[in-house]
């Protein structure tokens, strides 16, 4: 996730407009561009006028470029210093053959210069590039104003935003899963098809329980690496009054978890909890987890593989850590406001706390026993903004969806155990009101950013799935 993005360039230009334009607008794009921290590939004024793309031979010269780096390209920006060849653009995408998502950017007429030497028409020009994508079926975003210049703060955080949205969609099309354990009995919200996250380029590799316990049951507690990752856990969270037979348990579980992710280039898991994990091996797996989801490889309770999908999305777009909660409870009478909640395995870079601590699983306790529940983290979310995201395959319609929205963790008063926050969302009840009606299950996965914008479009624009966004 920590792999610099990478765009190419395409700068318009259209013969009978001020083509000294497109010189300028290269350079000024370039420039933002790299001082925004990105890579750009383009075509230099050694390979065509300018370096732009305007004729049917400018657009074979920028594909060539493109296709000659197409493993380090993450997107395209298109850039329209004047009215912009709308077939040239068009072409170049065609042509290229790359599947990643486009921006397109005009820039803006000064009042004082709109002299046949200096109008650019981009305002215009930028309408035809857009028909003409939409006519070859490509896919592409929009700066938030219509025309705006590189060096604004506006077009700043839409390539910012953009740059997320093109994390979001290389890192799903060609990604794999693990899911560990059966899907629990008792929770039928978790189901899923297989077939289509396949078909979106999510592949699903499973491990049965029965054969992680073997593998645990032939390491030894002296082995280096379950020592190492013994050291890893007690460094990362209080283990005060843990049993050290749970301490050595999850240490070789966790090995078994690093192995097997490395073995079938796993980038994120969901494992199975309630309660085989309790009752045949004597821990919950939830420090693992965290400490899993926390280096940005997301793992999810209860098999739940298409929440961890919504978690992997928002930690590419933020490169942060996310979590999987359960919308929980209500917070008094504040229609706005709610409780979420988990047992836990959220990740500690979310909690206030610089040490979580590590407890027992209070609920699933009462039928298995304490001593075979240590493992569960306690603490409570930092406040600020957070967005929030749950993923679905709809077996009926055959299609993925989602839903999608921001909001904010408080700093209300609340007593009770797991790891918890009161999260504050415009117009909660609506939203409620869809996942009742829409079915969604009540597990979210929660990112403390805003990446709403930015991993809706992946879904929606790039990915094809059907998303609500909550505004």
């Amino acid at each position: 996730m920590g792999k610099q993005t990478t765009f190419g360039l395409i700068v318009g230009n259209r013969g009978f407009f001020p083509g000294h334009l497109c010189e300028g607008g290269r350079a000024d794009t370039i420039r933002v561009l790299e001082e925004e921290g990105f890579k750009v590939i383009a075509l230099s004024p050694n390979d065509t006028e300018y370096g732009s793309v305007e004729s049917l031979s400018d657009a074979h010269k920028c594909a060539d470029l493109f296709k000659a780096h197409a493993d380090e390209i993450d997107g395209v920006i298109v850039t329209l210093p004047n009215f912009g060849d709308e077939r040239a653009v068009s072409n170049t995408m065609r042509f290229s053959k790359l599947e990643v998502p486009v921006l397109v950017q005009a820039y803006p007429d000064e009042v004082g210069k709109m002299d046949i030497q200096n109008r650019r028409d981009s305002f215009c020009g930028k309408m035809s590039a857009c028909n003409n994508l939409t006519q070859y079926g490509i896919p592409y975003t929009l700066t938030t104003l219509h025309t705006v210049h590189p060096d604004s703060a506006s077009f700043r955080k839409d390539v910012q935003t953009f740059a997320a949205t093109c994390r979001v969609v290389k890192g799903l099309k060609q990604v794999r899963f693990g899911m560990l354990g059966a899907r629990p009995a008792a929770f039928n919200t978790v189901r899923y098809s297989e077939k289509l996250l396949e078909r979106s380029g999510i592949s699903v590799e499973t491990l049965d329980l029965s054969e992680l316990f073997g593998r645990i049951e032939r390491l030894s507690d002296d082995d280096a690496a379950v020592k190492a990752k013994r050291a890893e856990i007690e460094a990362y969270v209080s283990t005060k009054g843990v049993p050290d037979l749970s301490l050595r348990k999850m240490a070789r579980f966790g090995v078994v978890m690093d192995r097997w992710m490395a073995e079938q280039e796993l980038a994120a898991t969901a494992v199975q909890c309630w309660t085989s994990m309790e009752e045949f091996f004597g821990i919950v797996p939830c420090t693992i987890m965290s400490m899993m989801s926390n280096v940005l490889a997301p793992s999810a309770c209860e098999t739940d593989i298409t929440g961890v999908t919504g978690m992997y999305a928002m930690a590419l777009a933020s490169g942060t850590p996310s979590a999987l909660v359960d919308w929980n409870n209500n917070y008094g009478e504040d229609p706005n406001k709610a409780v979420l909640f988990h047992c836990s395995n959220w990740p500690a870079d979310i909690l206030i706390e610089d040490i979580p601590a590590m407890e027992y699983q209070e609920i699933i306790a009462g039928s298995v026993g304490a001593e075979n529940t240590y493992g569960t983290i306690y603490g409570r979310a930092k406040t600020g903004p957070f967005t929030y995201c749950r993923v679905a395959t709809d077996d009926f319609a055959g299609k993925i969806k989602a839903y999608i929205g921001e909001g904010q963790f408080t700093d209300d008063p609340l007593d009770t155990f797991g790891a918890v926050g009161v999260v504050e969302v415009p117009n909660m009840q609506a939203l409620l009101r869809q996942i009742c009606f829409w079915g969604w299950e009540h597990h979210a996965a929660i990112n403390l950013s805003q990446v709403a914008g930015a991993v809706g479009e992946a879904f929606q624009r790039y990915l094809g799935w059907d998303v609500y966004y909550h505004k």
